[in-house]
């Protein structure tokens, strides 16, 4: 019988800790807002959303309609994303396995009693408190590392170093809006190139480089909300999982394992679908 791991968030952090999962045999189901805000689509199983159905890497995603839905999904080798923002589905499915990869830089209630092994990725999780590991988000020499006491690298508010850039790669909404795209996803685009429009407010590239993720056209954003991400490295690609999101996929395996390894340690057998009944009486 296959582990099966709960994994809060389909953006492309969280697509990159599920195709390692899912490449070691590991059964996965995502949870995802009605409205992703993810800039990263094209590697992000968050798209079956919208899409009804997301590929990354050859590993296909769908939209699930319930936990039973996700069941025959996952009998198929399909990964099942569930709109399922306070993620209750844990309480129907049981798994061995919660993930949090919604990094949101604080911890939005992920407790260590929803499953035997419960980890957090990127700050505001304490491995011994809220989660049994935490793995570390912050790009350079200890991204990926798996800490089993205490918390990640504090989040400093600016994106780790790319090609000598940090703040520059990003495109943020100037105001609240709607945004229209004026390039696509893959698109090379030179410094002070308009990429987008919100609210009939230019957004311009910042620097030089591939644009490697660009939020779904249409959709409002508050002012200041990521919209865009310019790669400016000669070898960029923007259709395949990300270095950092393969090493953080690469800590959450380790922590898996390593619960494994403990004596005594076995991976619980799943019961039955939880009915609507169990989860109110407890």
């Amino acid at each position: 019988m296959r582990p099966l791991v709960i994994i809060k968030g389909a953006g492309d952090l969280a697509t990159g800790v599920a195709y390692r999962l899912y490449q070691c045999g590991i059964d996965v189901v995502m949870t995802e807002i009605s409205r992703p805000l993810v800039v990263r689509r094209k590697v992000a199983f968050a798209e079956a959303v919208h899409d009804g159905t997301a590929t990354v890497e050859g590993i296909t995603a769908s939209l699930a309609f319930s936990a039973e839905h996700a069941c025959e999904l996952l009998d198929g080798r399909i990964i099942p994303v569930l709109v399922d923002p306070e993620a209750k589905v844990i309480k129907i499915m049981r798994p061995q396995v919660v993930i949090d990869a919604r990094v949101a830089k604080r911890n939005m209630g992920t407790t260590m009693d929803e499953a035997p092994l419960v980890i957090g990725l990127g700050p505001g999780f304490t491995a011994g408190q809220d989660v049994h590991a935490v793995i570390e988000t912050c790009r350079g020499h200890r991204l990926g590392r798996v800490i089993y006491s205490g918390g990640a690298i504090p989040n400093t508010g600016n994106p780790g170093n790319v090609g000598g850039y940090t703040v520059e790669r990003l495109l943020r909404a100037p105001v609240e809006g709607v945004v229209m795209t004026t390039r696509a996803i893959g698109d090379q685009v030179e410094k002070g190139e308009v990429v987008a429009i919100v609210e009939n407010t230019p957004v311009c590239a910042q620097i030089s480089g591939l644009l490697r993720g660009m939020i779904r056209e249409g959709v409002r954003v508050p002012q200041g909300t990521k919209i865009g991400d310019t790669d400016p490295r000669k070898d960029a690609e923007w259709d395949t999982i990300s270095d950092k999101a393969l090493a953080v996929g690469g800590g959450v395996l380790e922590a898996v394992f390593n619960f494994m390894a403990k004596p005594g340690k076995t991976w619980p057998q799943p019961g039955s679908l939880k009915t609507n009944e169990e989860i109110i009486t407890g």
